[in-house]
């Protein structure tokens, strides 16, 4: 891998880890299109670089980690279904991810979900916050299993996760923020042990960098979403999200080696 081709990973995965358009499926075509997607190093970087942009969550809500136990705690039982699910189904998981048709299938019916979920749940444009209770985290927490089909968007499953327990936009988006802090720091260290063996040197020097940059690019994504989505709800990224399936189903039809 380039190290440019690293910067423009790590680009990606800061613009899209918090939005609702699945980081996987952008990652796929980015890399597919650079013809680096079959190497052991992309795989490991893709999910390594996540932990920058945990990062910019802890740096842009710090005063709610540094607020109270209870806080932790209910990040804890929303964290454990995801947890549960990716022991039990850990196999048929990374099945799905060599599979692009179904990371294309994913965007486009999750796009189309988007487009009308807010007709289902009109407190959704709500600015009210209630208090989230412990069977509340857990059950956007079980909604957050559903992202562990690749393509269908972390954000996007616990976000509307939160629109069933009657929370809006800003509050399910912000709660969907601190749940990927432990989610995707356990898939991100466990990739890492698994592979730490075969990191060599230089490949450490691209983390590093994959990381800063991710890091400050999803610090900006964050504070874009969280306008975007309190002012125009989730249409647009259902839009976006079928645009994006489309164009991988045509990749597939007409260049299918190159994913």
């Amino acid at each position: 891998m380039e190290l440019w081709q690293a910067i423009l990973l790590a680009i990606i995965e800061g613009l899209t880890e918090y939005l609702p358009v699945s980081s996987t499926g952008h990652m796929m075509i980015a890399s597919g299109a650079m013809h680096i997607n079959q190497l052991d190093f992309t795989k490991l970087f893709e999910v390594n670089i996540q932990f920058g942009a945990i990062l910019a969550v802890v740096v842009l809500y710090y005063k709610r980690f540094f607020k109270d136990l209870d806080f932790y705690f209910k990040l804890l039982v929303a964290f454990l279904p995801a947890v549960v699910c990716g022991l039990l189904l850990s196999k048929k998981i990374d099945a799905l991810l060599e599979s692009s048709l179904t990371v294309a299938i994913a965007l486009l019916v999750g796009g189309v979900v988007l487009l009308f979920v807010e007709q289902f749940f009109p407190q959704a444009s709500s600015e009210e916050e209630k208090p989230i209770s412990y069977a509340m985290a857990f059950w956007i927490g079980c909604f957050q299993c559903i992202a562990l089909v690749p393509g269908v968007s972390r954000s996007a499953a616990s976000i509307i996760g939160g629109f069933t327990q009657g929370l809006g936009r800003r509050q399910a988006a912000e709660f969907s923020f601190f749940l990927a802090v432990p989610t995707m720091f356990g898939a991100s260290a466990l990739k890492l042990l698994k592979s730490y063996d075969k990191i060599q040197t230089t490949d450490l020097q691209m983390l590093l960098i994959g990381n800063v940059v991710a890091f400050l690019v999803a610090i900006l994504a964050i504070k874009l979403f969280v306008q975007l989505l309190t002012k125009y709800g989730f249409r647009m990224f259902g839009v976006y999200r079928i645009v994006i399936g489309l164009i991988l189903l045509y990749i597939l039809w007409q260049y299918p080696a190159m994913l």
